[in-house]
């Protein structure tokens, strides 16, 4: 697989990632065994980004490749993420504070068994605390040798600029897709402008885009409160999928795999590293979405799927408060 680079001080990754988080939770139930499968299945195919985050599972998402990343520490660069906490009731809530990040960043160490981590992200952007004081500690912990590359998750394109003057940013990870390009406002450009790589989370809007969404979700698939799967936003947003689908059927594609090209095709329409992380349990799955690399999407292509964005029903999130999308709008 094609290595690009991240930022500028020399994080390499493949050309798509692995993320992790529904191996733990958030999808419905779980399989262990397919998702260890799909790991090995996905560093053989040149995979090197896996990524999670302390909050996924309440740490059992770290737990669980702790095994993997240490066999192949080598081979794999490790993301994982501080932020979102998670109340034992359920509740969500972002946290900032410099205390806190220095115990976050201990508890993913020890679970994921590392002395280090590759790319450490502020998992989402609390505006009460001041910027230069949560990435004042974040270089700390570069300097000290627990984070190797510092990464940013749902900010806005003045908040990459300044917090890229106080330590230089290696990726930014938003949700992007066919679904959702809010960042393309602001922090798409300011990421162009910075050299700072992409990392888009949800690349197959949360399933939707692969046409295969289950009739009816699981009672523990997360997409049962988030506005866009469910009512008569569901049913309005599949027939946005039409262009998708005759493209994909005349190229004797997936669904999945043009809106992964289509994302793949962004690198060089924006002019900035994109590596797109499509979050699969299984390695069948995993294959299809790395089939995407070899299609390469004409300009006439891209003009037929750009309308799909704009006239999705639904918000991303049950409260879009805490989101870069709501600051931009």
């Amino acid at each position: 697989m094609k290595q690009v680079r991240l930022g500028s001080r020399g994080l390499t990754a493949g050309a798509q990632g692995l993320g992790c988080m529904g191996m733990s939770e958030f999808y419905g139930d779980t399989d262990e065994s397919a998702a260890r499968a799909t790991l090995d299945a996905a560093l053989e195919r040149g995979v090197t980004m896996f990524d999670t985050a302390d909050m996924y599972g309440r740490g059992d998402n770290e737990r669980f490749l702790a095994p993997f990343v240490q066999a192949h520490r080598e081979q794999v660069a490790i993301a994982t993420k501080f932020g979102s906490v998670r109340g034992e009731d359920g509740s969500m809530s972002v946290s900032n504070d410099p205390r806190y990040i220095r115990q976050a960043v201990d508890g993913s160490l020890s679970r994921l068994g590392l002395e280090v981590i590759d790319l450490y992200y502020m998992h989402r952007r609390d505006p009460t605390v001041p910027l230069a004081d949560s990435i004042g500690v974040m270089a700390e912990l570069v300097t000290q040798g627990k984070v190797r590359y510092l990464g940013l998750s749902e900010v806005t394109g003045d908040e990459l600029r300044e917090a890229n003057a106080i330590h230089p940013i290696a990726a930014v990870q938003s949700e992007w897709s066919l679904f959702t390009r809010d960042i393309e406002r602001t922090l798409v450009p300011a990421a162009t402008e910075l050299g700072v790589g992409v990392v888009p989370y949800s690349p197959l809007g949360r399933g939707f885009l692969t046409g295969s969404m289950p009739a009816r979700l699981q009672g523990n698939d997360v997409r049962t409160v988030f506005p866009r799967f469910t009512g008569e936003n569901a049913r309005r947003n599949a027939e946005l999928l039409t262009p998708l689908a005759r493209i994909a059927d005349a190229r004797g594609a997936s669904m999945a795999q043009i809106a992964l090209a289509w994302l793949h095709r962004q690198a060089v329409v924006q002019n900035l590293t994109v590596v797109p992380i499509p979050g699969t349990r299984t390695p069948t799955r995993l294959a299809e979405n790395l089939a995407a690399l070899e299609i390469t999407l004409t300009d006439d292509e891209l003009t037929r799927l750009d309308p799909i964005a704009e006239q999705v029903a639904g918000d991303r999130y049950p409260d879009m408060t805490e989101t870069a999308g709501s600051r931009e709008s």
